[in-house]
């Protein structure tokens, strides 16, 4: 089968069109024909070497890609919830910059009738990251304060969705440009973090979402209300930064459910979710290398999607 792979850590030229074999799948497993994914920046960060120690790559050439929607062609003898022909969407397990890809049961859902490819392949990753943040770490509840940094991107601008949906008021750090975007996402208030120290306009919150790199937990520490907590995808000795604050710090480890990934779904039906769709690009190595150079600019609104069937 036709992949973009990388044979070394490096810079997106690394990544290069090249024939592989078709995944296998265990008794836990299914294979899915892939019709998308999504180009998320923990994709180029295990291609350029920079999470070895909690990303490594054992072997190259190597697939990247968390995201996948499309049509499962195999399922694994104890597999009970999927049958050859079901559209899905979840996580992968092999990678997914390819046309085929293996997936656990577990980490994959079946996807409502009118909930389009494009959609799902972009939704996963974002939308579990988001949900564990939110809910599963962070313990969000009705009437809260939430700060959330990084508003406009992937994980960000699906987090600010789903903490209006639970009745939070939400708090966002976006660029000037996109404080629009945020404010039609239900944000209640934006700040320009270029211009502004949201340290000094942000007091008392009950919850603050850290999904950027570089910024200054002890900032983060300091908008908490007394018995606050920071939730973050990005540092992870974020609980003894928060503890000599008087906070509570937990750093997020996706380990995605089936019924998380259906609730989902039902929220996209439901028109209460819907994710930002930045960009298109076809399996092509060149195309990849672009998006992986618009992913590391920091500044990409929303997903940038693989299409890899019609």
């Amino acid at each position: 089968m036709r992949a973009i792979v990388i044979h070394e850590y490096g810079n997106p030229d690394v990544l290069v069109e090249q024939e592989v074999s078709l995944p296998t799948c265990n008794e836990n497993q299914v294979i899915v024909e892939l019709h998308t994914g999504s180009v998320n920046p923990v994709d180029s960060n295990i291609r350029a070497g920079r999470v070895q120690e909690v990303f490594p790559v054992h072997t190259f050439p190597h697939v990247l890609g968390l995201d996948l929607a499309g049509i499962v062609r195999e399922v694994g003898a104890s597999v009970k919830h999927f049958k050859i022909g079901d559209r899905v969407f979840g996580l992968g397990s092999s990678g997914v910059y390819a046309e085929y890809a293996v997936a656990e049961e577990h980490q994959i859902a079946k996807l409502s009738p009118n909930h389009t490819f494009i959609e799902a392949g972009a939704l996963p990753a974002v939308a579990l990251t988001a949900w564990h943040s939110l809910f599963r770490f962070g313990e969000l509840k009705v009437g809260e304060r939430v700060l959330i940094h990084g508003g406009a991107g992937g994980v960000g601008h699906v987090a600010i969705q789903m903490a209006k949906l639970t009745g939070a008021y939400v708090i966002a750090t976006a660029s000037l440009r996109n404080h629009e975007f945020i404010r039609q996402l239900g944000a209640d208030e934006v700040i320009d973090y270029a211009n502004t120290d949201f340290s000094e306009e942000v007091r008392d919150v009950d919850m603050v979402l850290d999904f950027v790199v570089g910024l200054e937990q002890e900032k983060n520490c300091r908008v908490l209300k007394k018995g606050g907590r920071v939730v973050s995808i990005v540092t992870p000795a974020i609980a003894d930064i928060a503890q000599a604050y008087g906070v509570e710090g937990k750093f997020v480890v996706v380990d995605p459910k089936r019924d998380e990934l259906e609730l989902i779904d039902q929220w996209v039906q439901e028109q209460k979710l819907k994710v930002h769709i930045n960009e298109i690009f076809p399996l092509d190595e060149s195309a990849l290398r672009k998006a992986h150079r618009q992913i590391e600019t920091k500044h990409t609104r929303g997903k940038l999607v693989i299409q890899i069937r019609n």
